[in-house]
C-alpha cells in the first residue's frame, strides 16, 4: 500500500510541484494550504508523513508541531520540516520540537526532498 504524505504549504506552486513529484513517486498525497486545515488533515488522514511548512496562514509551522506532538493519537506520525527559515535557532528548535528532519526549501530541490522522504521510509 502506497504511503500517505501530508503537505502544508501555502505557496500553491510549491506545494503543487512536490505533491506531483510524490505522486509520480507512487506516494498517496494530501494537501493543506494553512496551519488548521493542516492539523485537521493530520488528525483525519493519519498519514505516513507530514511535509510541514512554518510560516503558514493562522497557525504557524512551529504551532502545527507542537500540537501534532501533544497528541498521542499522531504524535508518532514523522514530521520533515519544508521552510526559508534558514537560521541556525529555527532549525534547532524545529528538531528539538520533534521533527525528523529540516530542509530549507532553497538549499532543496524536488528531487532531493523526494531523497529524503524515501529515507525515512526505509
Amino acid at each position: 500500500m502506497a504511503k500517505k504524505i501530508l503537505v502544508i504549504e501555502d505557496d500553491k506552486f510549491l506545494r503543487e510541484l512536490i505533491s506531483q513529484k510524490l505522486l509520480h513517486e507512487g506516494y498517496d498525497i494530501a494537501e493543506a494550504v494553512d496551519g488548521e486545515k493542516g492539523l485537521e488533515a493530520v488528525k483525519k488522514e493519519k498519514p505516513d508523513l507530514v511535509l510541514l511548512d512554518l510560516i503558514l496562514p493562522g497557525l504557524d509551522g512551529f504551532e502545527v508541531l507542537t500540537k501534532i506532538k501533544e497528541n498521542p493519537a499522531i504524535a508518532q506520525i514523522p514530521v520533515i520540516i519544508l521552510s526559508n527559515l534558514g537560521q541556525k535557532d529555527d532549525i534547532e528548535k524545529g528538531l528539538k520540537m520533534g521533527a525528523v528532519d529540516y530542509l530549507i526549501k532553497a538549499h532543496f530541490t524536488p528531487a532531493e526532498i523526494i531523497e529524503k522522504i524515501g529515507i525515512i521510509f526505509k
